[in-house]
């Protein structure tokens, strides 16, 4: 092997490369006075510089890296992902305070102003990650994307009064896809608009664009049983306002809007272009017990149509309490129907008389217990000639009780059933007096008892407004706390319901008598009516009771002051209106005149007549048989 030779003359040229650099380095260094201290900073001044310098090329080493991993992971898309920004921007006016965050977009936060929650905490309807809205999409080169984890770049103007935020998620300065939020003066809705810009050859248009929205409903009342009850989705599909009407697998068309409602507020997405084939869920947490921090939970999820391959829809935003006296004010919506005031002719009680009578006591009274108890007054006075009706039928019962009783002993025995029968209704047609007179004023007030059981519970406006004890006429009163849990009456005594319990007792025990002079007296083979009468004395103030403890004080005054209104129209009708020797000699007289019958009792009348006849024709055949 050939040996290495040592160079002398490569050598010399090292010492002389050598002896150039430490000139260099000597030559560039600051002329200082010789002391001790300027030598430390001598050093430190020239070793601060390199190392910044290796600081910052390990940073532009990294950001490159870092922006190679985003071109891979997001393609196009990649753009707002390395020049924007974490960040989040307010926008708001006098009711509504919006936060919305460039991650996503998204609405992260939304405060309802001038409410506040049961335990006097700002009221939100978004906070916490309790909510989530997402766009999911496929692009060209085989990627799929969700908007909530893409960063969106933020620009604030206005536009008159109105404040607007565009939220851009760009590929290049001419091409986005745009969330624009806009927010009026004295609003709860926000216009919002989702649409993309130059997008038609990066988002696939042939795989599906989904929507997602969730949200978990907080609790914000204190009576969490009655929140969920009152805790549900409504939607408007061809031009129909259903709610709670979908399975996991079902899916309906033409949605014009969403609502995810939580009993006194609403979250809800509108939108010009309907929603087709979209999927709704509602899913109830495990009680008042295992939770105490939400309600339900809500989903929606629908696909999205491209228009000439970009995305385009107007949609609006609203947040905030489900007030029928403002959604009513949402022409073409039927928003109103959120407010939830009962079907049929119970909501049309709502809409046309409760309302507009509470609407109108409002206006100059300040205290809403007052406005119960007037409102109370109003309904009594309106229904007292279906009371007087009713006592006015009672009393002429009363009168010819002892005829039927004489029918009674001269038709004994099952096989006179129909004859009796027959001989009573002459009896009470004669007197003018009708069995039915009795059940038609009940009917009636019916609708108005399930109309208000609606109209207390969901009317806003008495939330958290007190009246005597009760500090929230919309949820229950508390006089007492128990250390224990009563099943189905709950941990707590209110007093509003023992009142009105005790209330229905004294009426029904009045009423009693009323009743039994209603009906006829007891045949034989039927059951006697008058012994339940005594068991429904005591068994429907017990059950208003426990079923109201955890109810709404505001339908617990109702009924207490209706009660006590009720008891006293009896004693007056009785005492002083209704004259039981007027009404005997009135009967006298009918009995003289001819009575007029109807078509319909001359057929009643042929059909029982001609079931005695085969009555008594069976009865001769089975004689015939024995002999």
């Amino acid at each position: 092997m050939e040996q290495k030779k040592f160079d002398f003359n490569s050598f010399i040229g090292m010492i002389l490369l050598g002896g150039i650099m430490l000139w260099w380095v000597n030559t560039q260094k600051p002329k200082v006075e010789p002391e001790e201290t300027t030598t430390t900073e001598e050093v430190t001044e020239n070793t601060t510089p390199q190392s910044s310098l290796t600081e910052n090329t390990a940073t532009v080493v990294n950001d490159s890296l870092q922006q190679i991993e985003l071109r891979n992971k997001l393609g196009a898309f990649a753009h707002s992902a390395i020049n924007g920004k974490e960040g989040e921007t307010v926008i708001e006016n006098g009711l509504l305070r919006l936060t919305i965050n460039n991650k996503g977009g998204q609405i992260t936060k939304a405060l309802i102003k001038k409410f506040k929650t049961y335990d006097s905490l700002p009221l939100y309807l978004v906070k916490d990650k309790n909510a989530s809205f997402n766009i999911n999409f496929g692009t060209s080169d085989n990627r799929i994307l969700n908007t909530q984890d893409l960063l969106f770049e933020p620009s604030l103007t206005k536009n008159g009064e109105n404040t607007v935020l565009s939220m851009k998620l760009k590929v290049s300065e001419n091409q986005f896809l745009e969330y624009r939020y806009e927010i009026k003066p004295k609003d709860y809705r926000v216009d919002f608009a989702v649409r993309s810009q130059g997008l038609n050859n990066v988002i696939n248009g042939s795989q599906q664009i989904n929507l997602d929205w969730n949200l978990k409903a907080f609790r914000n009342e204190k009576s969490m049983r009655t929140e969920n009850m009152y805790t549900y989705y409504y939607y408007k599909a061809d031009d129909d306002v259903e709610y709670l009407k979908m399975t996991d697998d079902d899916v309906v068309s033409d949605i014009d809007w969403i609502a995810f409602k939580q009993h006194f507020f609403s979250s809800v997405l509108m939108s010009d272009t309907p929603f087709n084939e979209a999927k709704l869920k509602s899913v109830d947490f495990l009680g008042e017990d295992k939770d105490t921090v939400f309600t339900k939970t809500y989903g929606l999820k629908t696909p999205l149509a491209l228009t000439n391959g970009e995305l385009n829809y107007n949609m609006k935003w609203f947040f905030g309490p489900t007030n029928y006296n403002l959604l009513s004010t949402y022409e073409k919506t039927n928003l109103d129907e959120i407010a939830d005031l009962g079907w049929g002719i119970f909501g049309t009680l709502n809409r046309y008389v409760f309302y507009p009578v509470f609407n109108f006591l409002k206006g100059f009274i300040g205290n809403y217990g007052f406005i119960i108890i007037l409102m109370t007054i109003v309904v009594k006075l309106l229904l007292s000639p279906v009371l007087y009706k009713s006592y006015s039928s009672s009393a002429k019962m009363k009168v010819i009780r002892p005829e039927m009783e004489e029918i009674n002993k001269k038709y004994p025995g099952k096989e006179n059933a129909m004859k009796r029968q027959q001989e009573v209704m002459a009896v009470q047609r004669k007197a003018g007096v009708s069995m039915m007179s009795g059940c038609i004023p009940a009917l009636l007030q019916m609708p108005v008892f399930f109309a208000l059981f609606k109209f207390f519970p969901t009317n806003i406006d008495f939330r958290q407004k007190a009246f005597l004890w009760a500090n929230d006429l919309s949820s229950y009163d508390t006089i007492f706390k128990l250390p224990f849990k009563i099943p189905f009456y709950g941990d707590h005594v209110s007093l509003f319901p023992i009142l009105a319990s005790v209330a229905i007792f004294f009426y029904m025990k009045m009423n009693q008598s009323q009743q039994m002079n209603m009906q006829a007296p007891p045949q034989e083979g039927m059951p006697d009516m008058s012994q339940m009468m005594k068991y429904m004395i005591y068994f429907s103030p017990i059950m208003m009771l426990f079923f109201f403890n955890n109810y709404a004080s505001g339908l617990s005054l109702y009924y207490f002051i209706s009660n006590l209104l009720t008891i006293v129209i009896m004693l007056v009708i009785k005492n002083y209106v209704i004259d039981e020797d007027k009404i005997h000699a009135q009967i006298q007289e009918n009995k003289k005149k001819p009575v007029k019958t109807s078509k319909f009792r001359q057929r009643l009348d042929a059909a029982m007549k001609q079931a005695q006849e085969q009555q008594e024709i069976q009865k001769k055949s089975t004689k015939n048989k024995k002999k």
